[in-house]
């Protein structure tokens, strides 16, 4: 290895000048993220040296805490930029310890494939700083399934990467059509070359069970079921990718999961997908019933593809293929069911509740849905990143989606696993008993409490109230313990609300738990009564509401729209 008076490194053929921050491979510039490069200059000065784990990200990382998976990545990073094969390594690990750079024993002359993309995180004029190599081809992976109840969920594992991504298509997919055609095959094996990626059908869809029309699944329920999916793959923590619908749900598990959520990455994604007057970009309910129809009619062709893929709108090939993976991913039924439940989506107020790192992507030209859906999202989420891409293409395995690839490598690299945050999206339920005989009232709310999955959080004399993770349980229970009180010949009042909850010590208290209880207490007798943020969310559950109309709260700011459960 040579060295110069201005500390150049040359090795094999690559320089690497650290005061300019340059990074050559033979005579051709190639950019890498800020951590990636300082990680790389660090092994080749201490070539032959092993360095600690911890050495490495305390020199790499001096100001921050950091977990080991942030390391491995920048060291995954690094080996596919040099290239290395099984039998040609500059970086060698040392097991349970740390890694030492070394000379591979052949020279390799050979240059790296490589994508140089402009457009960086949160700047689309700068370079994003970002080389990722073509990875070799891979193996179809073997599909297998998890259960969420009786449900089995057809998912699988692709790649052995330091990190896990879960990629969530829009609206239907087929696990395995997804690797009949050579653009969706490519972009998914790029993902896994950096990554262990896993894929699934959402319930009624694909590969995973078909359920009757009235029970596809909701945005609550395809939360669990992606959480089935990561408990079945063994992911304790993971990046997710949603697409266009699979954004909202993935904002909404990052929101309710943070302790499973590393980061959240949506691309072609929106909040609300009907028009609405603080949400103008969306289209207007009769475009929806127009689409819906189209589907209904023309199910079995491309339905779609000149707004999802205009640049592959001619291609013969493509166009088949879309047209048959969209009939083996749902029944004509099933996909005019999804895509009207998919049109009642809404999770606006959700959004400023995501604490965990997001970066949002989007198309300046998507034809499906608006840029502007995508920098609305993106303003909605604190700390979030934005990229705009050149193109129309509203998929992102069509057009340029080496852009997209390397967005996402260079988020990930560049993020800072954190602590489990102490705020979490929960929806609070308040169980105000109006008139108390006994004990017996009490033990019965408990245990409609529990069998709906809930955690009571405070069991008062006259208040009790619990967390559900999900708003459809919550007014399931709810209408269960006024059906009971009912029978029983008790009184009791029931007020819900979904919102960040401060969690001290395992207890749940803040905005959202007083406004349940404030809630509970205007509700009248044998009611259930939610707010916005809970009718918003169960879109598609079957539950139905009237509006009451606003209520404001003393010492809770602002004013709430109120609804009544229908029972």
């Amino acid at each position: 290895m040579a060295h110069d008076e201005k500390g150049t490194l040359k090795f094999d053929r690559f320089t690497v000048i650290p005061a300019e921050r340059q990074f050559i491979d033979a005579e051709r510039p190639v950019r890498l993220p800020p951590r990636v490069f300082d990680t790389l200059v660090l092994l080749v000065r201490n070539a032959g040296k092993v360095l600690s784990k911890d050495e490495i990200m305390r020199s790499v990382w001096p100001d921050s805490f950091v977990e080991e998976n942030n390391l491995a990545q920048n060291i995954s990073l690094l080996r596919r930029v040099l290239g290395e094969t099984r039998d040609n390594k500059f970086i060698e690990t040392v097991p349970k310890f740390g890694y030492r750079f070394v000379m591979p024993r052949s020279e390799r002359a050979a240059s790296v494939p490589d994508i140089e993309v402009e457009g960086a995180i949160g700047d689309p004029t700068s370079p994003i700083g970002q080389m990722v190599r073509e990875p070799e081809a891979l193996e179809l992976p073997g599909t297998r399934y998890a259960q969420n109840g009786e449900v089995n969920l057809a998912y699988q594992v692709v790649g052995e990467g330091p990190v896990d991504i879960v990629f969530v298509m829009g609206w239907v997919s087929h696990l395995e059509y997804f690797w009949k055609h050579h653009l969706f095959a490519s972009f998914l094996r790029r993902l896994a070359s950096f990554s262990r990626l896993i894929l699934f059908d959402k319930r009624g869809t694909g590969l995973s069970d078909r359920v009757p029309l009235n029970e596809l699944p909701t945005l609550e329920q395809r939360m669990e079921d992606l959480h089935a999916v990561m408990d079945a793959a063994g992911s304790e923590r993971a990046f997710l990718f949603g697409v266009s619908e699979g954004g909202p749900m993935c904002a909404l598990f990052a929101a309710t999961y943070p302790e499973r959520t590393a980061g959240l990455m949506m691309f072609g994604t929106y909040a609300k997908r009907t028009r609405d007057v603080d949400y103008p970009w969306a289209p207007e309910a009769d475009e929806r019933s127009k689409f819906f129809e189209t589907v209904r009619r023309d199910w079995g062709k491309p339905v779609g593809v000149e707004e999802r893929a205009p640049s592959m709108a001619n291609d013969h090939e493509f166009c088949e293929w879309w047209a048959a993976y969209l009939r083996m991913g749902a029944s004509p039924g099933a996909a005019v069911a999804l895509t009207k439940m998919n049109a009642e989506i809404d999770v606006r107020s959700v959004l400023p509740l995501v604490r965990v790192p997001t970066l949002v992507m989007h198309r300046k030209g998507d034809l499906c849905l608006r840029v502007d859906e995508g920098r609305y999202v993106a303003s909605r989420i604190p700390g979030s990143k934005f990229v705009e891409f050149d193109g129309d293409d509203h998929l992102p395995f069509v057009g340029d989606h080496e852009s997209v690839i390397n967005a996402v490598a260079g988020f990930m690299s560049e993020t800072v696993w954190q602590d489990v945050p102490e705020r979490v999206l929960a929806t609070v339920m308040t169980v105000k008993i109006v008139d108390i005989e006994g004990e017996s009232i009490r033990q019965r709310i408990e245990r409609s409490i529990s069998l709906f999955r809930g955690s009571p959080i405070d069991l008062g004399s006259d208040n009790i109230v619990a967390t559900f993770d999900g708003p459809a349980r919550a007014i399931r229970c709810g209408l269960a313990i006024i059906g009971d009180a009912r029978r029983s010949g008790d009184a009791v009042r029931v007020g819900l609300h979904t919102g960040e909850c401060d969690v001290v010590g395992g207890r749940y208290g803040g905005v959202a738990s007083e406004l349940s209880q404030r809630i509970a207490a205007f509700a009248d007798e044998g009611t259930v009564v939610v707010s916005r943020t809970v009718k918003d969310l169960v879109a598609g559950s079957g539950i139905g509401f009237n509006e009451i109309g606003l209520r404001s709260f003393e010492g809770i700011e602002g004013e709430w729209r109120l609804f009544d459960v229908i029972d």
